[in-house]
């Protein structure tokens, strides 16, 4: 593995740029502050350097909330917001690293490939045909309305806002089935991460 002082780069770090896509950001956007030892370990661990977008928003980063909640990018994690970090988020996980997750279960993955998205409707991964950071300034600069088009309902905001971030909102009857497809009239409630993420693989 690397060492640390390899991933840290003072001359050209990706930071800036993240962090005027946030402050661009055309919704509300909170960056969680990162634990400078918690973060160093993070970054050790994924081993990117911080001229990615990836390895500023580890380093930098307890995590970015997106849109009232609806979208938690996974940086060093924040125990005040219990945001999971990247490491803790990617226990068992083979392959792919998890980089976000969103507050109806659904799963970002990145790859060598570019980044994939579980879609919680479908049960299924697509790619997405972008990198990490095409992605995340995608997300960042309105694309979550046209993403998540069909998966919102009437006052999803206050919803959403009142889910933890270690929460998603499970849909009753579920989002992959028939009857679940109107996600307006279907029951919602808040339930662990995991456990939503359990539902879906096992479904």
């Amino acid at each position: 593995m690397r060492p640390l002082s390899d991933l840290v780069d003072v001359g050209d770090p990706a930071w800036p740029e993240v962090a005027a896509a946030v402050a661009e950001a055309p919704y509300p956007v909170e960056i969680l502050p990162a634990d400078p030892r918690r973060a160093d370990a993070e970054l050790h661990q994924v081993q990117v350097t911080t001229r990615s977008w990836l390895g500023a928003v580890v380093h930098r980063t307890g995590g970015i909330v997106i849109d009232h909640g609806w979208l938690r990018v996974l940086g060093s994690g924040s125990e005040v917001r219990d945001l999971a970090a990247l490491s803790q988020a990617n226990e068992g996980v083979g392959g792919a690293v998890l980089v976000a997750q969103d507050v109806l279960g659904g799963q970002f993955a990145w790859t060598h490939e570019g980044v994939e998205y579980f879609a919680p409707d479908s049960l299924g991964w697509e790619n997405l045909d972008c990198g990490y950071g095409e992605w995340l300034a995608s997300m960042l600069g309105g694309g979550m309305t046209a993403f998540y088009e069909t998966l919102r309902w009437p006052g999803w905001e206050r919803e959403v806002a009142a889910c933890g971030l270690d929460q998603a909102i499970n849909v009753f009857p579920p989002l992959w089935t028939a009857e679940g497809k109107d996600i307006t009239a279907a029951s919602r409630r808040p339930i662990p991460m995991t456990e939503a993420m359990s539902l879906m693989v096992t479904a």
